[in-house]
């Protein structure tokens, strides 16, 4: 305990990443950030980035980002940003990667980086880095002699570092601090502070002297962004708000603001491990572009839901996939193991959880989740939509219905496991469901996630906002040393933070999800509990609601009233308490063979007496326990993988014509 208490954190021991958009780090700065999917944070809020506040001693406030008040314009801007990439850059870009094909692009970004030397040799020079000005005019000499003319980046090989260098770090060295965040159309997030230095930038690029060559410019930049505009247009895609995210990801990417990397108390082997959840991705970065996005009418909203498939060319069992809480379908996680699934020869179904805004909008027959059996049933019918949709779209195709989830997923998948024998609404039944770290209690889950968010109370309150901030400086700063990609998942246990710190990260990816449901909930069905939604200024509304809400509070001032105001079953605390546990369903899960359970000893959502209950309902080859991986943080290790693939073994092939007009659960 003693040596880990001060053991600095040395991202120097990590490879330099290779050259990224802006966007593709942000994208990666969010995954360190969340565990499990991508989380937006929330936008802003007045005052400067690197003020600290005396925090209030029982409450957690999390580090200000860079002030926007010029929010109502910002996300017009936004808007322009995204329908620009989403409808230019995006379906070019596929046609561009089939033709340009990866070394070749690899060498138009080395080429553009070439060019860029002198304004990188400058700014080195006004920052007093001899050092970096000497290894930058060695990488340029050795890629334009050797890597003929910049197209191929021999420096790196001769091991020659980098030392990259623009204006707006110099501005930054000087002592400029960002006052004002800005989106700016085409070029996306950036300050005031970064904005000139752009401009400077570009003043320092000898090839924007020269036209039309100047030109190529553009076509450079165009390039680099293909390889990210996908991930881009699924953050877009699967996050409620991910300008918010964007906003204040940005205020903590600044190289100029430096983190304390000494861990000032031990580390913790469970919430590390679980921050490695968010390491989790898929293998072939075209699979998400090999499904099929299709929207599905759910008779009981009259609205249409979107769902993710990849069916095979050939009969196989379907499996539908439900991610965790508050996750969306095109999450990484939720692709990696939908890649999982279609690699071992299942066609799969992703549609989103139902605590995410998509399938809440879309497809919730009530204002908010919270009660199970709602959730559940709305979630029943969701799927029971998308399969006679598919049944009519791939007749013959499809054998037997697998239902596979992870953490809210699974909680959800396990309840409907364990009540589909005695459910009489008709509807999509499973041969199998596989549950993959499952909570069994909601409420002791919630809890647990309160529990994490506010860790830092044990920080002294005067220091505490600083000791946040430095968290958060340290994510940005890992993610920084990470390679780009592969050996990130080996890395889980080695990032820098102590128990406090790990877990809660874990807290506030759950506490944003929070965010989410409330304000989707709410600007749907006010019930008066939050002021009235202004969506071009949310700012004061996530603030509010990050502030004010625990998980606790959600169950008591949001799901019971509306449930007591409605007459529903679900109307006091109790009886939420009693349907969000898989134990009231006991019989159903002892006569359910079919279930599945992939587990882990560690996690922190199960605790030993639900583990040993969930023992007592199950054979022992219907539980398959893991010492290590926390919640979910193993979901990318090759042993839970075969886990997964040996839960869902013994499926069938679909029926003969006689067969499917008599199989259950596909009434209309």
């Amino acid at each position: 305990m003693s040596e880990s208490r001060n053991r600095p954190y040395r991202p120097e021991k990590y490879p330099p990443p290779l050259p990224a958009s802006p966007a593709r780090w942000l994208l990666g700065l969010a995954l360190i950030l969340t565990t499990g999917s991508l989380r937006p944070v929330s936008a802003a809020s007045p005052g400067p980035a690197t003020n600290a506040v005396v925090e209030q001693a029982d409450r957690v406030r999390l580090p200000r980002g860079v002030p926007d008040p010029l929010e109502p314009v910002n996300r017009v801007l936004w808007t322009f940003n995204q329908f620009l990439l989403a409808d230019a850059v995006q379906p070019t870009a596929r046609a561009y990667r089939f033709v340009v094909r990866p070394p070749v692009r690899r060498s138009i970004s080395n080429f553009g980086r070439n060019l860029g030397y002198p304004g990188r040799l400058a700014n080195n020079l006004l920052e007093g880095k001899w050092t970096g000005a000497r290894d930058e005019t060695g990488r340029f000499i050795c890629n334009s002699i050797a890597g003929l003319g910049g197209l191929f980046d021999v420096a790196t090989q001769w091991k020659i570092p980098r030392s990259d260098a623009d204006f707006g770090r110099t501005f930054g060295q000087w002592g400029w601090q960002p006052d004002f965040f800005l989106m700016l159309p085409v070029l996306g997030p950036s300050n005031d502070r970064d904005t000139v230095g752009l401009a400077a930038d570009a003043l320092a690029n000898p090839i924007t002297y020269f036209s039309p060559y100047s030109y190529g410019l553009y076509g450079i930049q165009y390039n680099n962004l293909t390889d990210s505009v996908d991930a881009v247009a699924r953050l877009s895609e699967a996050e409620l708000d991910p300008y918010s995210f964007v906003g204040y990801a940005w205020s903590f990417a600044d190289v100029n603001r430096k983190a304390d990397f000494q861990l000032h108390g031990p580390p913790e082997e469970s919430s590390l491990e679980t921050l490695g959840a968010a390491l989790v991705t898929f293998e072939d970065p075209e699979f998400p572009n090999r499904g099929r996005t299709e929207a599905v009418r759910i008779a009981g909203t009259g609205r249409r839901l979107k769902f993710s498939t990849w069916l095979q060319s050939q009969p196989a069992p379907l499996v539908y996939l439900v991610p965790g809480l508050g996750a969306h379908r095109l999450t990484d996680p939720a692709l990696a193991l939908a890649e999982l699934l279609y690699q071992h020869g299942y066609s799969v179904v992703i549609l989103s959880n139902p605590y995410n805004y998509e399938f809440m909008e879309q497809a919730a027959t009530a204002p908010l989740p919270g009660y199970t059996p709602a959730d559940a049933q709305d979630l029943r019918a969701a799927m029971t939509a998308i399969d006679e949709r598919l049944e009519k779209r791939a007749p013959h195709r499809l054998g037997d219905r697998a239902l596979l989830g992870y953490s809210m997923g699974a909680f959800l998948s396990l309840y409907l496991g364990a009540t589909q024998d005695t459910n009489q609404s008709p509807g999509i039944k499973f041969a199998r469901v596989v549950g993959v770290n499952t909570p069994v209690r909601l409420l002791y889950g919630i809890g647990k996630l309160d529990e994490y968010y506010d860790a830092p109370l044990a920080w002294p309150a005067a220091e505490r906002s600083a000791a946040l901030e430095n968290t958060l400086l340290k994510v940005a700063a890992v993610k920084r040393a990470l390679p780009p990609t592969g050996a990130e998942s080996t890395a889980a246990t080695q990032l820098p933070f102590s128990g406090v710190e790990s877990r809660f990260l874990i807290g506030m990816n759950f506490r944003f999800i929070l965010r989410d449901i409330i304000y989707s909930s709410q600007r749907r069905h006010n019930l008066g509990i939050i002021p009235p939604i202004h969506e071009g200024r949310r700012a004061a509304a996530y603030e509010e609601i990050l502030t004010d809400y625990s998980y606790a509070d959600y169950i008591d001032k949001f799901v019971v009233p509306f449930y007591r105001t409605n007459g529903v079953t679900g109307g006091t605390r109790e009886a939420v308490a009693a349907a969000g546990d898989l134990r009231s369903y006991a019989a159903g899960f002892a006569a359910n063979h079919n279930l599945r359970l992939v587990l882990n000893r560690n996690d922190f959502l199960l605790p030993e007496e639900d583990l040993n209950w969930l023992r007592s309902v199950t054979r022992p080859d219907q539980l398959t326990l893991f010492e290590h991986g926390g919640h979910l943080g193993s979901l990318g290790r090759p042993e839970v993988h075969a886990a997964i693939i040996q839960a869902l073994a013994g499926l069938g092939p679909p029926p003969t014509s006689d067969q499917a007009k008599n199989r259950p659960g596909n009434a209309p």
